[in-house]
């Protein structure tokens, strides 16, 4: 049981990376995979099987508009290491959420790549925001957070973030309502680019790019 009970109606940012900082995506599969389970697992019930998604198999819950887990805010998928920020929209619903694709993509991610054992370090870290300040810098950190890491050419494909989606107005794993509610606080997607980009130049001068392998100090 977590120390501090995870709250109903509150925002949190959760993140966690790999085992012994190891990958925990290989392949531009692994990335998708890990972002479909994002979407799929997100409700309350039932839980649609990933396998029969991919084989183009039609559900038959008969659930048109399941209630989400968790709203997501934003996110960052680095090679290595993820951060959300989500609002949890029923009780247990965040715990359930990670519980859900942590254990799920592990399992996936050991029988493709042939390995057993953990592959994060434990469930998931939790920090929750209730300070306005903090929200105004927590954002933009999460939201860009593949700009303050020194990450290889060669494994920039196996970078996600919730810039694509803004960018395009088009919400697939963010949560439609809070997207628009963000972009109406900053008065459109070009003054929150303008914002978070202002927030990481100002990380990124501070202690310059950090490594992957470095541990991430929170703003």
């Amino acid at each position: 049981m977590r120390k501090d009970p995870l709250i109903t109606g509150q925002y949190y940012h959760i993140y966690n990376r790999g085992v012994d900082k190891r990958d925990i995506f290989m392949s531009k599969a692994d990335l998708d995979r890990f972002a479909l389970s994002v979407k799929e697992f997100n409700v309350v019930k039932p839980i649609r099987s990933i396998k029969d998604l991919m084989l183009g198999k039609p559900s038959d819950s008969g659930v048109k508009h399941p209630k989400a887990l968790v709203s997501i805010v934003c996110f960052c998928l680095n090679p290595n290491h993820f951060h959300f920020i989500v609002k949890q929209e029923v009780d247990g619903g965040i715990s359930e959420f990670f519980k859900r694709l942590l254990g799920g993509y592990t399992n996936y991610f050991n029988l493709i790549h042939k390995r057993t054992g953990s592959l994060f370090q434990g469930s998931f870290k939790s920090n929750l925001i209730d300070d306005d300040a903090y929200f105004l810098k927590i954002r933009p950190y999460v939201h860009l957070n593949n700009l303050v890491h020194d990450i290889p050419k060669e494994k920039m494909h196996l970078v996600l973030s919730s810039e694509k989606e803004y960018d395009n107005n088009n919400f697939t794993l963010v949560a439609k309502k809070e997207a628009e509610g963000l972009l109406d606080f900053y008065g459109g997607n070009e003054n929150f680019k303008k914002e978070c980009m202002s927030v990481v130049s100002m990380i990124r001068d501070e202690r310059g790019l950090t490594s992957l392998l470095e541990d991430d100090i929170l703003p």
